[in-house]
């Protein structure tokens, strides 16, 4: 008997948290009027520029963790405490791990600071990064928020980091 050689539908993986995922206030990790709090706001963008209406978003650094889904429009925000640079070890960063759909696994960047100029130059890891793609990694500073887009793909795409 001959096989049909009909190739299988392709399938994307998730997103399955958006029913229960996040609670309440979780992208606060914390209070947005505490001294120090640093609000961040961004898009999650795909390789066309389009934006990723149905991910998540974790950032930490320490013991601070917060998480946010991302709304139609791509746009994420977070509340967080600036962390402190480690003198000749890194400078100031928060880590974003990021779920979404067709990631069959997560992406792991990094946000480094704007006004830690001499720290981003002195960091082991960025000094890694190609100097034309360090800007991915550097949030930009927008009134009281830092603004930092994620690209996925494409010319702008965000560097991304192996666990």
């Amino acid at each position: 008997m001959a096989r049909s050689r009909v190739p299988t539908p392709s399938q994307t993986v998730g997103p399955f948290f958006g029913f229960a995922l996040p609670f309440d206030n979780d992208s606060e990790a914390v209070d947005p009027t505490s001294p120090g709090a640093v609000r961040i706001e961004g898009q999650l963008l795909d390789g066309a520029g389009e934006v990723v209406g149905d991910a998540l978003l974790e950032v930490s650094n320490g013991n601070q963790f917060a998480r946010c889904r991302t709304d139609p429009e791509g746009a994420f925000h977070f509340t967080m405490r600036k962390p402190a640079a480690v003198r000749g070890a890194s400078a100031p960063y928060l880590t974003v791990t990021v779920f979404a759909r067709g990631l069959l696994r997560q992406l792991i960047t990094r946000i480094y600071f704007p006004d830690e100029e001499e720290a981003n130059r002195e960091d082991p890891v960025l000094a890694l990064v190609d100097l034309s793609r360090r800007h991915t990694l550097i949030a930009r500073q927008d009134g009281q928020v830092l603004n930092f887009d994620i690209h996925l793909q494409g010319d702008q795409e965000t560097v991304f980091f192996a666990r």
